[in-house]
Parts: C-alpha cells; structure tokens; sequence
C-alpha cells in the first residue's frame, strides 16, 4: 500500500481477511530473491518480517543500546531453537542440496567481518557446506540475537533468562530437527494447531505434552513472578535451559558460535 498514509494503510489491512494476508506474505516471501538490489541481505532470510530500525519508532537495536547505557536493564525471558534453520531449508526444498558455493556465499554474507567466514570454517572443520550453512544462518538470525540480547540485559543490570528447545520434531521422520517454530504450539499449548501437527504430528506424544507444559509453566511463573525458574544468564556463567524430553540448566550450549561472535552485535537488515 505504497500511496496510503499509514492510518489508511492500517485501515485496509485490518479489513483483510487474515488467511488471504497470510497466503499473500507467503507468496511474497518465495519471491524475495527478485528483491535483492533493493532490500539487501533481507532477502535471503526466506521471510520479509522483520523489525525495522526506523530511527522514531525504533531508534536502534538493542545490543548497543543495552551495552552503551541507553538503556536499563529489565527482567527478560529469551530463547531459539538449536537447529533454527532447518525448517527454511526444508519447506523450501533446499535441505540437502547445499553446496561448497552456498556455504561460501551464507558465511561472506552472515558471518561477523572481517574474519568470520574463516573462523567459523576453523570453529566446525568437520563441517560440510550444508551444516556450515545451517549454522551460520541460525547463528546470524536466531541464536545470536537471542543470546547476546540475553548477555547484554544482564551486563546492563537486568536479570535475563536464556533457553534453547533441542527436542526434535518427531514430524518427516525428524529431519526438522529441533526447529524454528516448534517452541510456538509447545509454549501455547496448541499442540492441535496447524503448526503444531505439522511439526509434532496429529497424536502429540507424552514428551511433547510434557515439554510444552514446562514451557507453559515457565512462561506463567515468570510473567506472575520475574523468575522463570532456573539460573539466570550471567556475564561468565551464561547458563542457559536446555529443554528436551529431560531438561537441564546448563552452560550455554553454542560456545563456538558465541566465540566467534565475541565483540560483534548482530547487524539490522537495511533496505538499500
């Protein structure tokens, strides 16, 4: 709606049927690609949703807000998925197909500059293109945002708690992974959702129920209480709650990734 003032552009989407937004947006987002001159790295995350750093609304990104002292600290819930990546390369046929040139175009594109292609090459030398594509676009996207959010809300007097859901979806015989949007129906507990039978299955097993329970209930208490009941995400410590069939509290478990993004903050996506 690129002719409308934004109180009629809010009009008009509000009377939107939501189903027909939503098959609209996916539409779009399979195009993203014929977009790259103008909107930049944004169209090679497979989604155009994000925040947008517009200097009113949002004036900057909060790594550097929380970090510089402009802003105080608060009590932060936080976490991604181990394997955030997966379901784009699957839904998008990709998974499998990666090549030595996709991994060497993901880590020029994502890594952290000037070195970071070359340290994630050397952090994962085991790794082959298709796990050192999933790694970094996880990392860039999803977990080091998370992480580093949580990092610098504690650094900046706040108490954050940080998790990482590793239980793997039990849908396609469990080539998702641990992956993005399968913490959504286990926090909601809409296991019966679209999502959550895409992901978990029409008869959710009693892992699943479980799982989303405790996530429910972590939810609950730290909305009730400012806690979400295990050890906070500390400078140093960086503990982090693993969940999977049997949760744990536990170091954060991608120290390398983490490592490698010492000292960077995750860039904004720029429309050119």
């Amino acid at each position: 709606l690129p002719d409308m003032n934004g109180l009629d552009a809010f009009a008009r989407i509000r009377d939107i049927d939501p189903w027909h937004l939503a098959a609209e947006l996916t539409s779009l987002n399979a195009g993203l690609h014929a977009h790259r001159e103008s909107w930049g790295r944004l169209t090679e995350t497979g989604t155009a949703l994000c925040p947008v750093v517009d200097g009113e609304v949002l004036p900057e990104t909060p790594w550097p807000a929380l970090t510089g002292t402009r802003a105080s600290g608060t009590e932060l819930l936080v976490g991604h998925a181990r394997d955030e990546f997966r379901y784009f390369s699957v839904v998008s046929g990709r998974y499998g197909t990666f090549t030595e040139q996709d991994a060497h175009a993901a880590l020029e594109l994502l890594a952290p500059q000037p070195d970071g292609a070359r340290a994630y090459r050397a952090a994962f030398p085991q790794a082959g293109p298709e796990e050192l594509v999933e790694t970094v676009y996880s990392d860039a996207l999803f977990r080091m945002p998370s992480q580093k959010l949580a990092e610098a809300n504690a650094a900046a007097g706040g108490t954050s708690y940080l998790f990482e859901l590793c239980w793997v979806a039990p849908a396609l015989g469990g080539i998702l992974g641990a992956c993005h949007s399968l913490d959504v129906p286990l926090a909601f507990g809409t296991l019966d959702s679209p999502v959550g039978t895409q992901l978990i299955g029409e008869e959710p097993t009693p892992e699943a129920v479980a799982l989303s329970r405790e996530l429910q209930e972590a939810w609950v208490r730290f909305v009730t209480t400012g806690d979400a009941g295990w050890s906070a995400h500390r400078p140093g410590g960086h503990l982090t709650r693993v969940l999977d069939t049997e949760s744990k509290t536990l170091p954060y478990p991608e120290q390398a990734s983490r490592q490698i993004w010492e000292g960077h903050s995750p860039a904004p996506f720029d429309l050119s």
